[in-house]
Formats: structure tokens, C-alpha cells, sequence
């Protein structure tokens, strides 16, 4: 399946794509975001949470490494922004949150692809404009082609953000 790519006009728009993915999400799901400083990942994991179940205030976790939210599954929000080297990426640990009873939410991840599984969703963020940004989902694997489908079909079935190809 090639990637979506959708288009967001504004935070709220963004976080909406996020939490479609957070309702189709399923128990072990891996989501990979990259993306250059400003370019929406966490309001894409604050979307992805309110989708997941989640109520209150979702932040990067930027200097604690890793937070973790409980809703209708839990959320493991991953921000890997400080390490230096796939080496301290590695030192994390970070199988019992990719292998737990939830999704894996990894923020800057291509500072580190190699230390997570080939079957994931590469989310991948670039700004085009002051508020407009470019969100290319490419799913790796079975399970995020079906996740990449029911995300698009259900934002398409509204007028905004609009789906490419």
C-alpha cells in the first residue's frame, strides 16, 4: 500500500488525525513520528490520546523520556529528542513499551529507526506553510495498512483535512 498523505490547515485538524488514529489504534500498535522541530508531533499525540480515551493535558515528554497515559488502551508516549546515539536509545529498554499492553507513541524517531520493529507506522510530519502541515502515513506491515484504511475512510467521509495520494 503506498502512504496517505493528508493534510492538516491548523492544530485542531491535526490532533483530529490524531485521535482517528488513537480510535483505530489496537493493543500493541507502534507509531514512529518524525518530523523537524514544530512540525505537530505531539499535537499529533494529544489527538492520538483524546482517540485513545484519554482526558487531561498530554505533553512531550521531552526530559522524562517516557510518560504513560491510561485510557481504552494505554498510551506510551516516547520522545527521544535528547539521546545522542542509537546506542542510548537502546539503553532505554524500551521493549517492555513496545512489547506492553498498549501503543507506542515515539516522538523523533528517525533519530533512531533501527531500534524499533519493522512493522510499525511511519508518521511523517513537515510543515508546507505558517499552520499547513503534511502528514504521510506509511504503513510497514498488515496490521497498518488495515489501521492507514479506516483512518483515511473516516476522515474522508468529512470535508477536512483532505486525503492525497
Amino acid at each position: 500500500m503506498p502512504p496517505v498523505i493528508l493534510r492538516s490547515n491548523s492544530p485542531g485538524e491535526t490532533r483530529r488525525i490524531g485521535a482517528s488514529l488513537g480510535r483505530h489504534a489496537e493493543y500493541g500498535d507502534v507509531l514512529l513520528l518524525c518530523g523537524d522541530l514544530g512540525a505537530g508531533k505531539t499535537c499529533l499525540t494529544q489527538g492520538i490520546a483524546r482517540g485513545l480515551g484519554i482526558e487531561g493535558y498530554v505533553r512531550s515528554p521531552t526530559f522524562v523520556l517516557v510518560s504513560i497515559h491510561r485510557g481504552r488502551l494505554a498510551l506510551y508516549h516516547i520522545d527521544i529528542y535528547r539521546l545522542e546515539n542509537l546506542a542510548e536509545v537502546l539503553d532505554l529498554g524500551l521493549e517492555e513499551y513496545l512489547e506492553g499492553d498498549g501503543v507506542s507513541v515515539i516522538e523523533w524517531a528517525d533519530k533512531a529507526l533501527e531500534a524499533f520493529p519493522q512493522s510499525c507506522l511511519l508518521v511523517t510530519m513537515v510543515v508546507d506553510g505558517e499552520k499547513e502541515r503534511l502528514i504521510r502515513l506509511e504503513p510497514l506491515g498488515e496490521r497498518y495498512e488495515r489501521l492507514v484504511t479506516q483512518v483515511h475512510e473516516e476522515l474522508s467521509k468529512s470535508t477536512s483535512p483532505s486525503g492525497r495520494n
